[in-house]
């Protein structure tokens, strides 16, 4: 069998195919804004090669949020859409979370690790984690300001990684602030996540469940500027 994993809640927009939480097949762009001509050709590849190989694809996950609120409606149709195509179950993944998931592989070592990506100007989207995964406080949509986790890291290290990190750097003095520099959530990093979520059989209702966004979206464009499609998606 095989989880099919679909991740487009930031600029890069990826799909795997995983069994048992190993990587079977991955497609993945790092080339901006282009989710709504790349995922269908990604998810057309990833079936392809299912069949190929004579695998049934038993459950679609999501990166869930939260991230660009474009890419995540661009994400979540595709998902549903094979969920009820297919009459598989849809599992979610916050995107924060598969994040910390690989920077925690990347680093295995006892510390914190703080997911940060881009929320537009000096605002986040965060959550910190421990190196077991479990998360310390609550996701948050933040202002960075010079005493982001002051507290925590007079105590103890903090690694900081994601789109949103790069705003902390020239902020965030402390010797025990370490910067890990491009990390982006991917479909390959969420393997692991929906094996487990799928053994466990915790699925989302199709019908009803939807992005997390973390906040409302607000369009604002400035006087007499053009929209262009960077612009659009976020």
């Amino acid at each position: 069998m095989a989880i099919l994993n679909i991740e487009t809640a930031t600029m890069v927009c990826s799909v795997c195919l995983s069994d048992g939480g190993r990587l079977l097949f991955e497609r993945t762009s790092f080339d901006g804004p282009s989710h709504a001509s790349l995922l269908g050709i990604f998810v057309n590849d990833a079936v392809r090669q299912a069949q190929m190989d004579g695998r049934k694809i038993e459950a679609i996950a999501i990166s869930s949020g939260p991230g660009s609120y474009t890419g995540l409606r661009i994400g979540f149709s595709m998902a549903k859409g094979l969920c009820f195509g297919w009459n598989v179950p849809l599992i979610s993944i916050p995107t924060l979370e598969l994040l910390a998931h690989k920077a925690i592989q990347l680093v295995s070592e006892p510390a914190l690790y703080c997911a940060m990506l881009d929320a537009r100007r000096m605002e986040v989207f965060t959550a910190l984690y421990d190196s077991s995964l479990i998360k310390v406080g609550n996701t948050e949509a933040v202002i960075v300001t010079a005493g982001f986790h002051a507290s925590l890291l007079e105590k103890q290290q903090i690694y900081f990684f994601g789109n949103g990190a790069d705003k902390c750097k020239n902020l965030i003095q402390s010797p025990n602030a370490v910067f890990l520099d491009d990390l982006y959530p991917q479909a390959s990093d969420m393997a692991v996540l929906s094996e487990q979520k799928y053994r466990a059989k915790r699925f989302e209702d199709v019908a009803y469940f939807e992005p997390f966004y973390l906040k409302d979206f607000v369009a604002t464009v400035p006087k007499n500027k053009i929209l262009t499609k960077k612009d659009e998606f976020s």
